[in-house]
């Protein structure tokens, strides 16, 4: 049996649609359980029993290659039944609306339904017209607690804490689910949240939430950092006029190794993937020393198994 040591804490049956909506003790048991089940991913035999009997579905609407295999493989491991659904291959190109494939995903009598939808707000729906568990894998520019949760782990392991941290997030934050997560997530752990980025592409919200810095220059938000979290350039979420160009982009707000010196000697690069190498990261930064990059993936697993055991057993690994 896993140990998850003593706490009065409880996801079980719990939703999973933001960040916003866990607190710093929630978040603290989803971090330590993924510890545990990162043990699992580097066994030789990836295999327990503890959603035997279980099923999930992963109903994505947009594209996805990280998230989506890594909630499929965070369910397998665990011994759980797991069927993606993505749009183009299912009565959604017909013209299915989303609550009648919600309701045929019901009928068949799954625990839970991981979705990603490009509308904010859609799996917030999905929880209210339909019984199973809902997880949250990105909903528009809304949020992706999965991700989220995921950065705060990889921070941890390096780290060894999270309060008092400063972290400097870079880019497109307006179009980011992932920003969205990461400052609930990151201010209700305690640490110090700088942003930057272009103003075009900074979101008024910024400026009114108390608790986070915001930059004009890049420089500024990096500057002995203990992390800097770098967000990808969404173009296809753009309408265009947002910026220049991409060289321009690059030149003025890119995370580059002169710009990496201005943070701590020690400071860990993150970035939720996939990667503009080029525009938004160097390639020398991105599988450079610093990086997390990589190890972000296989932490998605562990944290994603994390959230399965807690939301669909209350934790309880036989």
């Amino acid at each position: 049996m896993i140990n998850l040591g003593k706490t009065n804490v409880s996801l079980r049956g719990k939703n999973v649609l933001g960040l916003a909506d866990f607190s710093a003790e929630e978040i603290r048991l989803v971090l330590e359980t993924a510890k545990e089940m990162k043990n699992i991913i580097h066994r030789d035999i990836k295999k327990v029993p503890t959603l035997r009997g279980k099923s999930i579905v992963t109903l994505f609407y947009e594209p996805s290659t990280r998230t989506r295999t890594s909630f499929e493989l965070a369910g397998k491991y665990l011994g759980a039944d797991v069927v993606n659904i993505t749009a183009g291959s299912s009565s959604i190109v017909k013209g299915e609306s989303l609550r009648d494939t919600l309701y045929t995903i019901e009928a068949m009598g799954v625990d839970a339904i991981v979705m990603r939808h490009k509308a904010e707000g859609a799996a917030e729906y999905a929880s209210r017209v339909v019984s199973p568990v809902i997880i949250n894998a990105g909903d528009g520019a809304h949020a992706h607690p999965s991700q989220g949760l995921l950065n705060l782990f990889t921070i941890e392991q390096h780290k060894g804490h999270l309060e008092g941290l400063k972290v400097a997030i870079l880019g497109d934050v307006l179009h980011s689910r992932v920003a969205r997560s990461d400052i609930y997530g990151m201010r209700k752990m305690g640490m110090e949240v700088h942003i930057a980025g272009p103003k075009t592409l900074l979101p008024r919200f910024l400026y009114e939430e108390p608790g986070i810095v915001v930059h004009e220059r890049i420089e500024d938000a990096i500057k002995d950092a203990d992390v800097i979290e770098v967000l990808r350039i969404q173009l296809e979420r753009m309408k265009g006029g947002l910026f220049p160009t991409t060289r321009e982009y690059a030149r003025i707000f890119g995370l580059n190794n002169e710009r990496l010196a201005l943070a701590k000697d020690d400071v860990l690069v993150l970035h939720p993937g996939p990667m503009n190498k080029g525009w938004e990261i160097s390639p020398f930064v991105a599988y450079g020393d610093n990086s997390a990059i990589q190890e972000e993936v296989q932490n998605g697993v562990a944290v994603r198994m994390a959230l399965f055991t807690l939301v669909l057993t209350g934790g309880k690994q036989e």
